[in-house]
């Protein structure tokens, strides 16, 4: 009798544990790359108010960079799965060779290009003169790095589509425990400051990125890079991006929102008012993570059985998938609601950030329990190769709706507007995608013979 993949047999609750658990855990530690940088930061004396608010600019940038790892790693892990479960192993290996190439280009082009480009794009993402030399810092040294990060997350995609989901995890685990470990000892001990801690987050990713490239190369992978499959094939490559593209532009709208975000904040409330949004970004990592792990955990499920043709598994892991991400954030919003200042004073015990941090988190997160079932429906559409729904979908949140709200509502409201436009944003999305995936879910099968993707 032969193998039979256990993502077309095996049930799909056990699956979503095996697969979104280890990718929970694995995002939330890797979220302690920016939350640790940021605590560090914050209760520095040299640092403090300042050194957060020059993090907080650059961080629109790092999202950029986020955004090329998901383009390629995604958009590849998504294509791979999909050609596993039509039984063209082959075709699945010119994927991830490809996927490896484009990562490793992309990478290098965002270091040269950012460090040409820093203080320009530093200045043009809302820095004062007065947070600018942070700002320069902590970024000049995240770029030289940068070609370790986008390796690292896009290949962590392919070892989860592998079959391999708790190496994943360790993947995330073994960054972040180094990042830890290394920013006390750069910034409080050798007195680096911001260098410091740009320098343990980059050479933590260059740990992460050489485990990635030796798990490929080891004997714990069923697939290989192969030199002769890195070879850029420009059919494959469009397909790539077409399947990433949806999170690529999710994260590039987030970075364009974080820019906007960043100086109305300081127009409406100055430094404070960035430097407290920084926080609240960091805790908005910590509660979406989970929910990213789910959507990475069910990703590889639903696109095997949609290639497999295995229609009511596609529509079990799904619906599993939004009750889990919808009980995830509840449970963050119930924390955030009872303890605001204390969360806040975890970064900083300045009175006045903790006083504009409590209520901006209270404002920002007013709508957090419909998010998680919105990522994880507009990510279905993805799974299963509609790219351009799952784009438009995920952009609805982000673009079409958040961006003009922070323009809009601080004119009428003030910072109050600015903070309110996020829940506004959450309802309506969360309603635009029910309705989107509601029809999704109802002509599946009869969609699926247009999308099932040919033979590259």
């Amino acid at each position: 009798m032969g193998y039979v993949n256990p993502l077309s047999a095996e049930k799909i609750s056990k699956l979503l544990i095996k697969y979104s658990v280890p990718a929970i855990v694995g995002m939330m530690v890797n979220s302690l790359y920016n939350i640790v940088d940021r605590i560090f930061i914050g209760n520095s004396s040299d640092l403090g108010t300042y050194g957060l608010a020059g993090i907080t600019i650059g961080f629109p940038i790092m999202i950029i960079l986020l955004s090329i790892g998901i383009l390629f790693g995604v958009g590849g892990a998504t294509l791979f799965s999909i050609k596993l479960g039509e039984g063209r192993s082959e075709e699945a290996d010119r994927a991830l060779g490809n996927a490896f190439a484009l990562l490793v280009f992309a990478g290098l082009a965002f270091m040269i290009l950012g460090q040409i480009f820093l203080r320009p794009l530093l200045t043009l993402f809302g820095a004062s003169e007065a947070v600018l030399p942070y700002s320069t810092e902590y970024m000049r040294v995240i770029f030289f790095g940068a070609v370790f990060q986008v390796v690292s997350l896009g290949m962590n995609n392919f070892i989860r589509a592998d079959g391999n989901p708790k190496i994943a995890m360790l993947t995330m685990f073994l960054g972040a425990g180094i990042n830890t470990l290394l920013d006390p000892v750069f910034i409080y001990v050798l007195k680096m400051g911001m260098t410091g801690a740009a320098l343990a987050t980059i050479l933590a990713q260059c740990i992460s990125a050489a485990w990635v490239v030796l798990y490929f190369t080891g004997k714990h992978s069923k697939h290989k890079l192969k030199r002769k499959y890195m070879k850029i094939n420009l059919n494959i490559a469009a397909r790539i991006v077409s399947l990433g593209l949806p999170g690529f532009a999710l994260q590039l709208a987030n970075s364009l929102l974080n820019a906007i975000l960043n100086k109305s904040l300081f127009i409406y409330g100055g430094d404070i008012a960035v430097s407290g949004m920084g926080i609240i970004n960091s805790l908005q990592t910590i509660f979406l993570m989970p929910v990213i792990g789910i959507k990475q955990g069910v990703q590889p499920i639903i696109s095997f059985n949609y290639g497999a043709r295995k229609f009511s598994r596609v529509k079990e892991a799904a619906k599993l998938a939004v009750f889990a991400a919808t009980a995830v954030v509840v449970a963050g919003y119930i924390i955030i609601w009872l303890f605001p200042k204390q969360i806040i004073s975890l970064f900083n015990r300045d009175p006045e950030l903790i006083k504009f941090g409590s209520y901006g988190l209270i404002a920002w997160f007013l709508c957090m329990p419909v998010v998680g079932f919105q990522i994880i429906a507009s990510n279905f559409f993805q799974a299963i190769g509609k790219s351009r729904s799952a784009m438009f979908l995920t952009l609805t949140r982000q673009i079409i709706l958040l961006i003009p709200a922070l323009i809009i509502f601080p004119k009428f409201w003030g910072i109050s507007g600015l903070l309110y436009a996020a829940p506004f944003a959450d309802l309506f999305s969360a309603l635009l995608t029910g309705l989107w995936f509601y029809w999704g879910i109802r002509n599946l099968e009869k969609d699926s013979i247009t999308t099932v993707p040919n033979e590259l």
